[in-house]
């Protein structure tokens, strides 16, 4: 049985179009590429759990949610809590934001949220490297969400948000 849990995350795209990502490591779903992000706290909504999240784990305080992106559902399991040899299986719905900011790198001071996350490492990837790219990522057609937002300049004129539903894990390990 999987716990229901809300998430949200952020995709930061650059002046250029490329998109700032985290190589995550999960023992379920195992090496992935996410925005981002991460569980909403009690009574938060999932705008302000993006907030938060960008900045814990960015360190960037002057960028904000934009438009939904999209929204997806998938399983992974969190690690273990302190003192737990196992880790809970969820099933996450997240809400996926769209942000414009500077390319840079993420702030001092988010070692700890790193550790905490199990991130690997980040960085930016131009939209051809992202298209291109034979490692995992999550939600797995981000490419392809992300193509129609891309040279956008009237932030009024935006596509609708995409409801991907439940997306099954790819075997990735």
């Amino acid at each position: 049985m999987r716990t229901p849990r809300q998430a949200a995350r952020v995709a930061v795209l650059d002046p250029d179009g490329a998109l700032f990502l985290f190589r995550y490591e999960n023992e379920e779903v195992g090496v992935h590429w996410a925005m981002p992000g991460g569980g909403l706290e009690p009574g938060e909504t999932p705008r302000a759990g993006a907030l938060r999240e960008l900045r814990e784990e960015t360190g960037w305080r002057d960028l904000a949610p934009g438009p939904l992106l999209c929204t997806w559902e998938h399983d992974f399991t969190l690690p273990p809590a302190a003192g737990s040899p196992t880790g809970v299986p969820v099933r996450q719905h997240e809400h996926i934001y769209l942000a414009h900011g500077p390319r840079r790198e993420p702030a001092e001071g988010v070692a700890a949220a790193h550790a905490d996350d199990r991130i690997l490492e980040w960085r930016w990837w131009s939209p051809a490297e992202l298209a291109g790219t034979a490692d995992a990522l999550w939600p797995p057609r981000l490419p392809g969400l992300l193509a129609p937002w891309r040279g956008i300049a009237d932030r009024t004129a935006v596509p609708e948000p995409v409801d991907l539903g439940y997306v099954a894990n790819p075997a990735v390990r």
